[in-house]
């Protein structure tokens, strides 16, 4: 008996210690507990960062840092003139206006260091040349891929269109399986005006902003009709089918002009490059022969 109260009472007072020790010191294991889970993730930022290769640990933030100290002398005015020709080239590397104005200078100057080092003005002046029409240069090769791109994908997405209509889907809806069954910039566009539109902004405002990021005649045609048919209360479902035989036929255009075309451009190559090596080997031998018999 006397063991079985010496237990409880035991028991009792471990509890309450126990009790006692967890209300005095619960804040303080809370904190180390958050301390080791931050620990713990911090290890896991560190060694992702640390396999990452050079150029993403050194070189990007340096030129991310040197870039964001250039912005602030770059002119709004030039700014707001390279903002809309990002936007056609649907902004490569989500660079900002600023920032690409900022990089220009940055290759122009390091393009009239590297002629100063060579010491040559010839090479100098194009090497500053290089510098300044690069950048340009290159954000006119992806608006023109862009272009291409959504060229090459709007009469499948036309196609789409018209069947999710005629299907019965209303036209969002159908722009929503576009978004969902394609991929490339004419369906990222999509996806932004069926943002717009859920924001709140009227269809047609959307579809023209649309038409307006992207300057490609066959859109603008496609917007100008839907908007239209919006208006008129015309079926879109016929109006989508005409447009993307109208997109076909001149797609087909466009090849048949650059399949004529290409005998022109041959021309230069076969000049310069076929003509005078043809000419070599076939007179070649007899120049030689006549040049041993005029010895």
């Amino acid at each position: 008996m006397e063991l079985a109260v010496y237990g409880a009472v035991f028991l009792a007072g471990f509890c309450l210690t126990l009790g006692v020790g967890y209300t005095l010191f619960w804040e303080r294991m809370a904190v180390l507990e958050r301390l080791e889970h931050y620990t713990e993730e911090r290890k896991k930022t560190i060694y992702q960062e640390l396999n990452q290769p050079l150029s993403q640990r050194v070189f990007k933030p340096l030129i991310g840092a040197a870039l964001r100290g250039m912005k602030r002398f770059v002119p709004k005015e030039k700014a707001r003139a390279y903002e809309h020709r990002l936007t056609l080239a649907g902004n490569p590397h989500g660079l900002e206006a600023e920032t690409f104005v900022a990089a220009k200078y940055g290759v122009f100057a390091a393009a009239v260091l590297l002629g100063l080092l060579t010491r040559s003005p010839w090479l100098l002046v194009l090497l500053g040349m290089a510098g300044l029409l690069l950048p340009d240069m290159y954000l006119n090769l992806c608006r023109r891929q862009r272009s291409e791109g959504i060229l090459k994908s709007l009469p499948d997405v036309l196609d789409l269109l018209s069947v999710s209509v005629e299907a019965g889907l209303g036209f969002d809806a159908a722009l929503q399986k576009v978004v969902e069954k394609s991929q490339g910039p004419l369906a990222d566009e999509f996806d932004t005006a069926l943002n717009e539109i859920r924001m709140g902004k009227p269809r047609r405002e959307a579809l023209r902003d649309m038409a307006r990021r992207v300057e490609v005649d066959d859109v603008s045609t496609f917007v100008g009709a839907v908007v239209q048919a919006d208006t008129l209360g015309v079926s879109i479902s016929n109006v989508l089918t005409v447009q993307a035989e109208q997109v076909r036929q001149k797609r087909r255009q466009r090849a048949e002009e650059k399949a004529q075309k290409a005998p022109v451009k041959i021309l230069i190559p076969m000049l310069f490059f076929i003509f005078p090596t043809i000419f070599i080997v076939l007179l070649g031998p007899a120049l030689l022969q006549i040049g041993k018999v005029f010895k």
